[in-house]
């Protein structure tokens, strides 16, 4: 009984926490919106508050369940009926599990926390080796992406000479909470192992920059300024140099003050290209905000890219032992091939747990 009462003290301390009410005030309210006879008359705004609508009240309905199935346990337990204790322990035990597993939501109160991600791949120092790696690493997040039933849509990719890819920027969407999860990722990852593209077979060290930022689309939140923007358009390329677009579609915005480049050439219509373009820019902007704490995009100070390079956060060794560690967090594990393989949550969680007192 006491482990009961204490499990339901947890949920409606974590259910108040999450301000499920102010949840519900929310949601009514935007039901409304969607009602309303001219809600369709903006497809994009439509979309985005039906899905910010779904997102609530999938999260209310989860607490609401949780908070009702722990006081039925506990009124099932005052009966004091012997033949119902096997059930009311199972039920108990699948209950606190999916407390533990959601309880991580009350550790994402970022502005941008619960946001999509736009994930970048930059191969570093090692030549082919180096893009092998980043495409492997690619592969890495695209097969998480799958085991956790999100979406992944490539938005700009440029292969490698020989193998693997030099760049490649994706977006990862239809899940909860993907930035406060996928932050951890963030950063500079070290490959140790016997490279294939070497006839003596000789140990090769690959580096590869992995860039994890919220995806910002409304302009609304963070506002550039027209006269900081340096605009390009140019003929997308394929590969090897061959054209493959005969149209100007191809798009670079460079954002003055901080110099940050934005380049999408992915043979779509130069519209969709720029807003695109503007959409990362907007997000990467977002990141640095994030990052040193300004208010005003004008304050901002450029990434200094270079100086991540030499500061791995993650070392994925195959020869001459196979080892995968974090930096930061200490986590390890000799399971390599499972990381490679999308098997990352551990280290998610890891860092996770890092920020708990």
């Amino acid at each position: 009984m006491q482990d009961y009462k204490q499990l339901l003290d947890a949920i409606s301390k974590a259910y108040d926490q999450l301000s499920i009410s102010g949840l519900k005030k929310q949601n009514t309210e935007l039901l409304e919106k969607i009602q309303s006879s001219d809600f369709w008359s903006d497809n994009e705004t439509a979309q985005k508050i039906s899905k910010q609508q779904s997102d609530i009240e999938s999260r209310i309905t989860f607490w609401n369940k949780l908070l009702s199935d722990t006081k039925e346990i506990i009124e099932l337990s005052e009966l004091g009926d012997e033949t119902l204790s096997s059930d009311i322990d199972k039920q108990y035990k699948s209950i606190n599990s999916r407390f533990q597993k959601a309880r991580r939501e009350l550790q994402f109160s970022g502005q941008y926390d619960n946001s999509d991600v736009i994930l970048s791949i930059f191969a570093g120092a090692g030549g082919t080796d180096a893009q092998d790696w980043a495409g492997m690493l690619l592969r890495m997040y695209t097969r998480w992406a799958e085991s956790e039933s999100l979406k992944l849509t490539t938005i700009d990719i440029s292969s490698g000479d020989e193998a693997g890819i030099k760049s490649v920027t994706v977006e990862i969407s239809g899940g909860s909470f993907l930035y406060g999860k996928l932050q951890s990722e963030n950063g500079v990852h070290r490959l140790v192992r016997l490279s294939p593209f070497n006839a003596d077979s000789l140990r090769q060290t690959s580096f590869a920059r992995v860039e994890i930022i919220p995806e910002v689309k409304s302009p609304e939140s963070v506002e550039i300024d027209d006269k900081d923007l340096k605009i390009d358009v140019y003929r997308s390329g394929g590969k090897g140099g061959q054209s493959v677009n005969t149209t100007d579609s191809a798009v670079r915005i460079t954002h003055t003050p901080t110099n940050i480049v934005v380049a999408i050439q992915n043979e779509r219509s130069q519209l969709q290209n720029r807003e695109t373009a503007m959409t990362i820019l907007r997000s990467k902007l977002a990141q640095l905000q994030l990052e040193q704490h300004k208010d005003k995009v004008a304050e901002l100070k450029g990434p200094n890219e270079q100086a991540a390079w030499g500061n791995q956060i993650r070392n994925y060794v195959l020869h001459p032992y196979s080892m995968c560690k974090d930096t930061r967090t200490k986590h390890e594990t000799s399971d390599v091939q499972g990381v490679l393989e999308g098997n990352i949550n551990e280290f998610i969680e890891a860092y996770l747990d890092s920020f708990v007192k």
